[in-house]
């Protein structure tokens, strides 16, 4: 795991909880955007905690560090409260967004989700953001002209359940790459960038996607 925040007390802090409560090690420590990509290539941490509010193009940096390492998990800590800049880091490939302030099990669960896949936002500012997030989706009409397969619904009516893609795998007797590449093809379809944006949309399409509910396995 690293760090990277440009106020040293708060680097220190969130290092100390991290391995103290999280029982994570803590490779590597920054300061500044341009930061990220250097210590993913050098140090190669699994996740990554990353302030919004210091030097360089913070976005930029977590677009281009995800992209050359799709594996990474980031999950941005700021003190900022806006949900373009929540919407905008999750477009840019991260997987969490928590606020300063915020009890120290939400930084702890946000880095947990991240490791397993999944996207996690602060619970006082997830509503908001999962607003702005479907006013966006039909904005795109994306779904409207998306035409699912068979499999592709039965994804979607697992996906809105919550599961994750090992459970998605195991209940639709597939192997977690296959659902992985099923996700990213559902993805392109309903023009989405992240997991919670295909979850949003995926919504709209739950009267198209009902016939597919039966044939399920059951859990």
């Amino acid at each position: 795991m690293a760090v990277i925040d440009d106020h040293p007390l708060i680097t220190e802090g969130i290092a100390a909880l991290m391995q103290r409560k999280g029982g994570f090690i803590v490779v590597a420590k920054g300061s500044a955007a341009e930061q990220l990509a250097a210590i993913s290539e050098a140090y190669h941490p699994d996740a990554m905690i990353v302030d919004l509010s210091m030097p360089g193009d913070v976005f930029q940096a977590i677009s281009d560090t995800v992209k050359a390492d799709p594996e990474l998990k980031i999950v941005v800590f700021t003190a900022s409260t806006s949900t373009t800049d929540a919407i905008h880091a999750l477009d840019a490939g991260a997987s969490g967004y928590v606020l300063k302030g915020s009890p120290a099990d939400d930084l702890l669960d946000a880095i947990v989700a991240a490791r397993r896949g999944e996207i996690y936002i602060t619970p006082s500012l997830a509503s908001k953001v999962l607003s702005a997030l479907r006013s966006k989706a039909v904005e795109r009409r994306a779904v409207h002209s998306a035409k699912l397969n068979v499999r592709e619904e039965q994804i979607i009516q697992l996906l809105l359940r919550g599961k994750l893609n090992r459970e998605i795998a195991c209940a639709l007797s597939l192997s977690e790459k296959t659902v992985k590449s099923y996700m990213t093809n559902l993805m392109q379809k309903l023009n989405c960038r992240n997991r919670l944006e295909a979850v949003i949309a995926a919504q709209r399409l739950i009267p198209q996607a009902q016939e597919a509910r039966d044939m399920i396995k059951p859990n």
